[in-house]
């Protein structure tokens, strides 16, 4: 018997319902469907064959996923709603920011976060609201509890390519940072020590990471992608005594060296891991081989810490060129956890996979957020862009998996994941840059349509700001609530300044401000004033005397099914290159440096979503030939009729590996205009938004 025909496929499917409103036929064709072998192709035309009939311009964005009653009744707002005797999530969410202290209260409580010394109060603004305490007296090692869950319990599943998948659970991972901590200890850290993690996400990184926890002292978080110049910035920040780090990195087929980086950037202890049977690097005199790091001794009594005490130096660039040196305290991780188990509905059993790095902040998220939730932490030991990372999810029944919307994009080109069954995902999650509803609704499709939970916040803030939760329907390339326990404004950038500090009115469109307090909010930086950086010269809105500044730009919808959130990129002059937040600041000042060039401007855009585009404006020194000589030699050379041929090719090669190897080799230059002066305010800034505007 031929198979059936896609169009007979669907045909059926649609035929087995009568015409209704098309929020409600949609679930059940999704049910009916999942019962089918669909391509994502075949749910896309059955998707917009429902709502052919909806009106986006009255009735708002149209929905991916709608929530069933077996949908609501498993969700942990739902029930926690349930219990309060609240009967919708958004009376929820104001229960959250208008009871901080309650909501908190049972948080921790929810959470099972375990405290030596209770507090002696929730929350304290008796200095003011910049000056938040939360549970003071209160002591703790957050580490502890990370280790609920039945010792038997699977903690993480790794796979390296084209190997078998290895299981760790709470218990050998609970022994495995006992073992690091009395390591640190026999080798004569100290309690408060910053202690540089330089490595990609594996199940010993994990176990580092806990491991100097445990031993009272703090992890720098470094991204193994940056270059030597950019380690050497953030370990000089944070003061390090010693960096943990592999010999190589074998990622996509090739052997990237990583001890050989690292040695480039500083001079301090490194303790090295092999990266397969033994470490394959000659090392220093001061370095120790992880074998002979590594004490044999599995019982540690974590260090006792107070609430404030830093757990986690983690980097974010602001509008300079040094990145702003973020300390985690040990609450941070509660406000991880809650958004996990509130926005990514992460339950005990679950298994979380999200291709990251412990120096981009969602890698310490994802070890709270899945660890203390009692979920288990999935390790795919290479690129997530081919079959080996498909199989790698069907095989280790992941239900929450995270993303970086550049990934889903290349696997749409490719269609490499549609050979595999992920009918395991409950719930995907996205952040990290701008998605594009074309791309979110394949990914949906990918698991048989499931709700995708867009998630933005930022290492200040612990996690999110504002996202989504199952109990709502959700919406492609955007968001459903703002995040539990803390709300936001949108105000028009024209509406406030830093010397006057009028009073603003909120809308539907603007810059974002936060309405504090809340746990894992910053309350201090290391090389920046934490006040001047959040608080100084906010608005003042509707009586609230201390708005925080987050510099985000946010849209607000009204759909037929509620409000909804769309991110418009920043209001500043960071920008986010592949997940990667970076300020213009920090590229011109590299780029300022090329030969024959007197200034620059970096600017980003991004079109349909996605990762942001970098372009560069240059002023050339007319004093030297060099770069004048390269852009007439490259524009002569040039095609009239070639729309797509970069003028300045020479330059832009100059300037792209100038940014790789200065800052990073993931990122990468779109475009270089020369032009004759740049555009600035009467103050003297350049004014960036106006050479924005020459692009979009």
């Amino acid at each position: 018997m031929s198979p059936m025909n896609p169009n007979s496929k669907i045909s059926e499917i649609e035929s087995a319902f009568p015409e209704q409103a098309p929020e409600l036929r949609w679930p059940l064709l999704v049910d009916r469907a999942n019962h089918q072998s669909l391509s994502p192709a075949e749910y896309r035309t059955i998707w917009k064959n429902c709502f052919s009939k909806w009106n986006v311009e009255d009735d708002g964005p149209i929905p991916i996923w709608i929530p069933s009653r077996d949908h609501l009744q498993t969700s942990n707002v739902t029930k926690w709603q349930k219990e309060l005797g609240i009967e919708t999530y958004e009376g929820f969410h104001r229960w959250t920011t208008r009871h901080r202290a309650e909501f908190w209260e049972q948080a921790i409580r929810r959470l099972g976060i375990q405290l030596r010394t209770p507090a002696e109060q929730t929350l304290d603004v008796s200095q003011g609201i910049p000056q938040t305490a939360w549970l003071p007296g209160a002591t703790l090692n957050i580490a502890e509890s990370c280790f609920q869950a039945d010792q038997s319990a699977i903690a993480i599943i790794s796979q390296k390519p084209g190997g078998p998948l290895r299981k760790q659970t709470f218990g050998e991972l609970r022994c495995r940072s006992n073992q690091v901590a009395n390591s640190l200890v026999d080798a004569g850290f100290e309690v408060g020590d910053s202690l540089a993690v330089v490595m990609p996400m594996t199940d010993w990184s994990i176990a580092i990471y806990l491991g100097i926890l445990m031993a009272g002292c703090n992890v720098v978080s470094i991204a193994d992608s940056f270059a030597p110049p950019e380690i050497a910035t953030r370990l000089e920040l944070a003061d390090a005594k010693a960096v943990f780090t592999y010999d190589h990195q074998n990622r996509a087929g090739r052997q990237l060296p990583l001890f050989r980086k690292v040695i480039q950037a500083t001079d301090a202890r490194c303790i090295v891991l092999a990266t397969d049977d033994c470490v394959s690097v000659d090392l220093r005199e001061q370095d120790l081989d992880w074998t002979e790091f590594l004490v044999d001794r599995s019982e540690f009594e974590p260090v006792t810490c107070t609430v404030n005490e830093t757990i986690n130096i983690l980097f974010s660039s602001g509008t300079t060129g040094t990145p702003k040196a973020i300390p985690w305290s040990q609450l941070t991780p509660i406000k991880c956890a809650i958004d996990g188990y509130c926005h990514q509905n992460i339950q005990p059993g679950d298994v979380c996979a999200w291709p990251t790095n412990l120096g981009w902040m969602m890698g310490p998220w994802l070890i709270f957020a899945s660890l203390i939730n009692r979920a288990t932490i999935a390790l795919y030991e290479d690129v997530p862009m081919g079959s080996g990372f498909g199989k790698f999810v069907e095989e280790a029944k992941v239900t929450m998996l995270g993303v970086v919307p550049t990934i889903v994009k290349a696997w749409q080109a490719s269609k490499k994941m549609e050979a595999f069954d992920w009918s395991s995902i409950k719930v995907f999650s996205s952040t990290g840059e701008s998605s594009q509803a074309d791309t979110m609704v394949y990914l949906s499709s990918l698991a048989n349509i499931k709700p995708i939970i867009e998630y933005c916040g930022g290492t200040e803030i612990g996690g999110g700001y504002v996202s989504s939760v199952v109990a709502l329907p959700n919406f492609p390339a955007a968001f459903n609530t703002p995040a539990v326990g803390i709300d936001f404004v949108l105000i028009e950038s024209d509406q406030h300044d830093t010397q006057t500090k009028p009073r603003a009115i909120p809308g539907d469109e603007g810059e974002v401000f936060l309405i504090p307090p809340s746990i894992g909010l910053s309350s201090r930086l290391i090389n920046r004033d934490h006040f001047q950086t959040y608080f100084e010269g906010t608005p003042t809105v509707n009586g609230l005397p201390h708005l925080r500044r987050h510099g985000d730009y946010f849209r607000r919808f009204i759909s037929r099914l509620g409000s909804i959130f769309v991110a418009g990129g920043r209001a500043d002059d960071t920008m986010n290159l592949g997940g990667i937040k970076i300020s213009s600041a920090e590229i011109e000042r590299v780029l300022n440096q090329v030969d024959g060039i007197i200034e620059t401007a970096a600017v980003s855009h991004s079109q349909k979503g996605g990762p942001d585009r970098l372009y560069i404006f240059a002023v050339a020194d007319p004093s030297n030939g060099a770069v004048t000589d390269e852009v007439n030699a490259t524009t002569a050379s040039a095609s009239p009729a070639s729309e797509t041929t970069e003028p300045n090719a020479a330059l832009l090669s100059k300037m792209n590996k100038a940014i790789k190897s200065q800052l990073n080799p993931l990122f990468k230059i779109d475009s270089v205009q020369i032009v004759d002066s740049m555009p600035r305010t009467s103050s003297g800034k350049v004014m960036r938004r106006k050479l924005r505007d020459q692009i979009s």
